[in-house]
């Protein structure tokens, strides 16, 4: 392999991402080299800890050693709920760290006045609501956020029962449109949802619009 193959580095928390989102990579950069990193345990601490732990934001500035080391361009945070560690990495990183989520919720502030925040898990719908509120500060907008957590839909799905896991999120969509102008999916592992959850309010998630970032 060639010595000037970009390569991108992504780093995961849920192993069933690193797939589908690697293949959206090779969409968007044709001919690059994808480097996965996985590591369960950064989620399951920062939900351990009901948000992400000092030793997360350590983690996160060595995995981004690790890209650069490898010759990866770029880091991108495939998890929300350490989306906020992934900011606070950036200044000790040697390449630039993304969060997935960025672009949706730059998207979000842009549809409408009510932006709905739906997720599975509250370490992902607190880093969530608040990257929609400084997206729409960004904007000089004022937005309302009206966030939702889909009880007991992340233990589903990591219980090995997507269907459950998926017909919770969709009654929480349900519960959630009717009271917005746009509803955000907060990880990336909801957007299998989004071709069931018709109706008129547009629905967003993180994993196209955060990869098209590495184009």
């Amino acid at each position: 392999m060639s010595g000037d193959t970009p390569k991108i580095a992504m780093l995961h928390t849920v192993p069933a991402l690193a797939g589908p989102l690697t293949e959206l990579a090779a969409e968007v950069r044709p001919g690059a080299r994808i480097l996965n990193f996985v590591d369960e345990s950064l989620l399951q601490d920062t939900i351990a800890g009901d948000g992400p732990p000092p030793h997360v934001l350590r983690r996160v500035v060595s995995y981004a050693a690790y890209a650069k080391e490898s010759g990866a361009a770029v880091l991108l945070v495939t998890c929300s709920s350490i989306g906020e560690a992934a900011e606070q990495a950036r200044p000790f990183a040697e390449l630039p760290i993304l969060r997935i989520d960025e672009p949706m919720a730059e998207q979000a502030v842009r549809a409408g006045a009510r932006v709905g925040v739906l997720a599975t898990l509250a370490t992902t719908l607190g880093p969530t609501t608040r990257a929609v509120q400084r997206a729409a500060d960004r904007e000089g907008v004022a937005r309302e956020v009206v966030p939702h957590l889909c009880d007991g839909a992340f233990e589903a799905l990591r219980g090995g029962d997507p269907a459950r896991h998926d017909a919770l999120v969709l009654a929480g969509f349900r519960e959630l449109a009717g009271k917005v102008d746009v509803v955000v999916l907060a990880q990336a592992s909801m957007a299998r949802i989004v071709g069931e959850a018709g109706g008129d309010v547009p629905v967003l998630s993180s994993p196209r619009s955060g990869v098209a970032q590495l184009a």
